[in-house]
């Protein structure tokens, strides 16, 4: 698992929204449920410099987020922060329902057939609407391995390690 203290970007700000202080922002996972559950967050500006600032509120119109910062009343406040990306630590993210992961979490891991052959490392994942696609690389080769549950046999997040039950003709391609 990701460690705790690691800051995961989860959005960035794409502009105002209105004129008193709220901010629209493209969020990475289309999921409210870490902002609704964390107090604070970090901005990361784009030359990398951050500061940490209080969630007034967060919610969902016309498929954009729309957060609010305490201190931030007027849309010339918030001008500044368009571009910003907006960041929590691991820690704050609420726990998942069973057999669900946070990608920050699989990124990395070693991906292994059940007969014990070494495919590589998770080095992305593609959310293609129905199902995500984790993009295992090795030195020569990648593989995209469906995220379906024929196929993920077991993840050990602590041993960083998912053993897989491709599907035939999955390691050929």
């Amino acid at each position: 698992m990701t460690e705790p203290h690691v800051l995961i970007p989860v959005g960035k700000i794409i502009g105002p929204h209105g004129i008193k202080g709220l901010l629209k922002v493209f969020s990475y996972s289309g999921n409210l449920e870490s902002l609704h559950s964390a107090r604070t967050i970090t901005l990361k500006s784009p030359s990398g410099a951050t500061r940490e600032l209080g969630i007034k509120s967060a919610a969902l119109h016309a498929g954009k987020l729309i957060l609010g910062l305490q201190g931030f009343d007027e849309i010339n406040q918030v001008l500044p922060l368009v571009g910003n990306e907006i960041c929590l630590l691991r820690s704050q993210f609420p726990e998942p329902d069973e057999n669900e992961y946070y990608w920050c979490d699989l990124i990395g891991l070693e991906v292994v057939t059940q007969d014990g052959t070494v495919l590589g490392s998770i080095a992305d994942i593609i959310d293609n609407g129905s199902n995500d696609i984790y993009v295992v690389r090795n030195e020569t080769r990648e593989y995209l391995v469906p995220a379906i549950a024929s196929v993920i046999g077991s993840v050990d997040l602590e041993g960083r390690k998912m053993v897989i039950t491709p599907l035939e003709g999955l390691l050929d391609l």
